[in-house]
């Protein structure tokens, strides 16, 4: 199925709350290299956060190649697997201003989602897409409230 809006179940993915039941997924950030070849960056729940059902918001390190890429094309596409299904969501970014008084500074950006591949496979149940076991849960998901909380300002 294709479309161009969060449907609830995504909605409820990013919206910021009960982390620690989320804290597994890991979703890879795929963006384009100045020589055309796709980069992959991994981001968190900790890392993207719903504003409505056409934009997230998301906060990278700064100086990194994908930062790099997003600041040249603008482009990028956020991938996962979410309760049995695969997920495509293809992005355009704008860059938000920098918070001086950040807690963790980050590259920040809107995202419009263009489009959104859902798919699933009549044959096989997916069963998960790319997970972490975070090694200092508390510590980490203390720095993702308080990114997640720096990104709606």
């Amino acid at each position: 199925m294709n479309t161009v809006s969060l449907s609830p179940v995504l909605l409820e993915l990013f919206d910021g709350q009960q982390l620690h039941e989320k804290k597994q997924l890991a979703m890879p950030l795929l963006t384009v290299n100045e020589d055309g070849y796709p980069h992959q960056a991994m981001v968190s729940v900790g890392e993207v956060i719903a504003i409505d059902s056409e934009h997230l918001r998301l906060a990278l390190w700064g100086g990194t190649t994908t930062t790099t890429n997003i600041l040249r094309t603008g482009q990028a596409l956020l991938t996962f697997v979410w309760q049995g299904v695969s997920y495509a969501l293809r992005v355009s970014l704008t860059p938000l201003p920098a918070l001086p008084d950040a807690l963790y500074a980050r590259a920040r950006f809107v995202a419009t989602i263009e489009h959104i591949r859902e798919d699933t496979a009549k044959y096989a149940t997916l069963t998960s897409g790319i997970t972490i076991e975070l090694h200092q849960a508390d510590e980490v998901l203390e720095r993702w409230q308080q990114t997640l909380q720096e990104l709606l300002r």
